[in-house]
């Protein structure tokens, strides 16, 4: 396979069970416990009002050209999330109500497309969860080139095939595989001190005493 037209071998896949804890996770509270790191931007909004989570299948794509998705969805298995980079297109729709019927039959777990869908309505009337950057009624050719299972840029983040994904109302989180469950870890610690907090404010402390400290530190408040 030359390269820019190119379907790599998938990764190892994750357990199930692991995965599986992802789910109802807040992609708020997974980037939080990231760094503030491995989150998709504001563009990547959810079109179907759909929570997702699953591995991803990555899919680089010529500008107006959907070759490569149709073949992910081939690929893809139960629970997969397709993740699409369009090359910054964002007037070729690459995905809509026809895909989304085989992706839907297949019970995938989603797709993310940096760049157009098309059919908002037939794809939420399936029940599939569909996040983008645009809706645009424009098509696409079939020709390629493209490639699948490689690195990509989503939503100015880095999608690893493998990598767990994580969609809700928030945005879009980027787990990387290799490190999952210390995520899973980072994120239970994370809210339980939330639940902590919540806590004290319903006994009455509503202001942390941290933010004092730290505008005395400053010199702005005695």
């Amino acid at each position: 396979m030359k390269l820019g037209f190119r379907i790599l071998p998938a990764p190892p896949r994750i357990p199930q069970q692991i995965v599986d804890r992802f789910r109802g996770l807040a992609s708020s509270n997974l980037a939080d416990a990231m760094g503030r790191f491995n989150f998709m931007d504001s563009g990547i909004r959810s079109r179907s009002k759909l929570a997702m989570y699953g591995r991803a299948v990555t899919v680089l794509c010529r500008p107006a050209d959907n070759l490569m998705v149709h073949k992910a969805l081939q690929l893809a298995e139960s629970g997969d999330i397709v993740v699409v980079s369009t090359s910054g297109n964002t007037t070729s729709a690459v995905f809509g109500e026809l895909m989304c019927h085989t992706a839907a039959a297949k019970k995938l777990g989603g797709i993310i497309v940096d760049g157009a869908i098309r059919d908002v309505e037939g794809i939420t009337a399936l029940g599939f969860p569909a996040y983008s950057r645009t809706v645009c009624p424009g098509g696409c050719d079939k020709d390629g080139p493209g490639e699948i299972n490689i690195p990509i840029s989503c939503g100015n983040t880095v999608v690893t095939p493998g990598d767990i994904i994580v969609g809700d109302d928030d945005g879009v989180a980027v787990v990387p595989s290799a490190h999952a469950e210390e995520v899973l870890s980072l994120v239970d610690r994370l809210m339980s001190r939330e639940k902590k907090r919540i806590a004290e404010i319903q006994g009455g402390a509503l202001h942390k005493a941290e933010i004092d400290e730290t505008l005395r530190k400053h010199g702005v408040i005695e």
